[in-house]
């Protein structure tokens, strides 16, 4: 039944799906941990965080052979009673044959990872991380630990030349001078090691006991780290490992024992999953210094930035973070599906910025290697923005109060402040008057509205200036509207 589609119940349910599916929850102590952040002591690594949090704006992309269903990522093949694990198929076992038999028609022969990435940085996008392996365990990647891959002959694409993705992936993005990243799914639902094939597969944990039977997950944990230094040798440059799957994790035993207390714990297996994380992280960076190393919603060394999903945070955070958000609803190829409006997208990335995070925005390319006409639409839009009022946005820091009404503030190296207006719906002309509270401009400061040669005459009001702006300027750009602020007092 390889041609199966979703039934028109789980269609419905694609936008909860797409809410609540990016790498979803962990269980529900873990599944919002108060944030804890270890600064990384690596010079290296810290350099390029830092080059990282100047970039602001990147491409998440979500691609597998689940695209050809048009169904959510993965987490169909999970058994637990969830609105993201909805299967079109009342035997789980004949559902899983099938889903693992995508591989045998996966063919994206419109596969163009250079049209991607000039549409991406013609977007102002700086950075890309790619799906090199989901939870499901298919590897976009030419791995050598497994058959299960883009490049196994049992898949029609691995007979084109361009069948391992990732590398054309990396190597187009590089070319346009993005950084790279690659996401990497820590369990594997497809390995024997992790789902051992002779029990049934309750949960998204290992279905065995882990100190029951050592020696499987040493095996699984060999596994891991081979694909792992496959990526880290053989890819060229690798700025971003991304890791998700935030429950493969060390837990003490008061932590095991204190969840399955809980009256609402509904895992089987819940349990320490150590994959030993320093050996991983120590040889990854010796082959890519300064690697920055994103291990998702696990506190702790090895999470050099963090990553509120599909959600922007009320207020300034502390720490690097980014939020990565699908640009249409779902994180992986949907048909039909509706994405996100320009101004969204431009206000929300001017909401991340001045809170002192990135955006990474998600596409998912469709099973014949294409995006759709509407991702293109919206990229477009972001690039008639940034190119703009880039200054406001990238190389720039937080500064408080970060927000004020419609006002998002962002301060630059050379200490100048900006404060973009974010439009209404339907505002299409320039506000009279740019009034700011919270910050003040320096005795002779200029202020200056990105796009244009108008200068505004400002006067200080309480906390904040009032500005004029001049009649007959027209909006150099939709949605936002930034003004640069020389100085400002201190």
């Amino acid at each position: 039944m390889i041609g199966i589609v979703w039934r028109r119940a789980a269609r419905e349910l694609q936008p909860l799906v797409a809410a609540l599916a990016l790498f979803a929850p962990a269980p529900a102590r873990a599944q919002q941990p108060a944030p804890v952040y270890v600064e990384e002591k690596d010079p290296a690594v810290r350099q390029k965080l830092a080059q990282w949090q100047d970039l602001k704006l990147g491409l998440l992309m979500h691609w597998g052979t689940y695209s050809q269903w048009g169904i959510v990522e993965s987490w169909s093949l999970c058994s637990e009673d969830e609105p993201w694990c909805r299967r079109s198929m009342d035997d789980y076992a004949e559902y899983k044959k099938a889903y693992e038999a995508l591989q045998t028609t996966f063919n994206p022969v419109r596969f163009d990872p250079e049209r991607w990435a000039k549409a991406a940085k013609d977007a102002g996008m700086k950075y890309v991380v790619f799906t090199t392996k989901h939870h499901d365990g298919f590897s976009m990647f030419d791995t050598k630990q497994t058959d299960y891959r883009i490049t196994s002959p049992k898949t029609p694409f691995s007979s084109n030349p361009r069948a391992d993705v990732t590398r054309a992936i990396f190597d187009a993005f590089r070319a346009q001078g993005f950084m790279v990243g690659a996401y990497f799914s820590k369990p594997d639902w497809h390995s024997p090691d992790y789902w051992w094939p002779y029990f049934a597969t309750p949960d998204r944990n290992p279905n065995y006991d882990i100190k029951k039977y050592p020696e499987r997950w040493a095996r699984f944990v060999a596994f891991t780290h081979a694909q792992i230094n496959e990526l880290m040798s053989d890819y060229g440059r690798v700025d971003i490992l991304w890791l998700d799957g935030g429950w493969v994790r060390v837990r003490r035993d008061a932590e095991i024992r204190d969840e399955m207390n809980r009256p609402d714990y509904k895992f089987m297996h819940y349990q320490s999953q150590d994959i030993d994380m320093p050996r991983l992280v120590a040889e990854a960076r010796a082959k890519q210094p300064g690697l920055i190393v994103v291990d998702r919603d696990v506190p702790g060394p090895y999470q050099d930035y963090l990553t509120p999903e599909a959600r922007v945070p009320d207020k300034a955070l502390p720490y690097p973070w980014e939020v990565p958000m699908p640009m249409a609803t779902s994180w992986s190829f949907a048909r039909n599906d509706t994405y996100k409006s320009p101004r969204a997208l431009v206000h929300m990335l001017a909401d991340v910025v001045a809170k002192g995070g990135n955006l990474l925005l998600n596409i998912g390319p469709g099973p014949d290697g294409t995006w759709a006409d509407d991702a293109y639409d919206r990229l477009a839009a972001l690039g008639a923005w940034t190119r703009v009022n880039g200054d406001a946005i990238y190389g720039t820091r937080p500064i408080a109060p970060y927000t004020d009404g419609k006002i998002r503030l962002t301060q630059g190296k050379d200490s100048s402040v900006y404060a973009i207006y974010l439009a209404d719906d339907g505002e299409t002309q320039l506000p009279r008057y740019l009034s700011v509270t919270g910050i003040v401009p320096a005795p002779g400061a200029t202020i200056t509205l990105l796009g244009t040669r108008s200068t505004l005459k400002w006067e200080k009001s309480g906390t904040g200036f009032v500005a004029r702006i001049p009649s007959g300027v027209r909006p150099p750009a939709d949605y936002a509207w930034a003004f640069r602020i020389s100085r400002i007092a201190r």
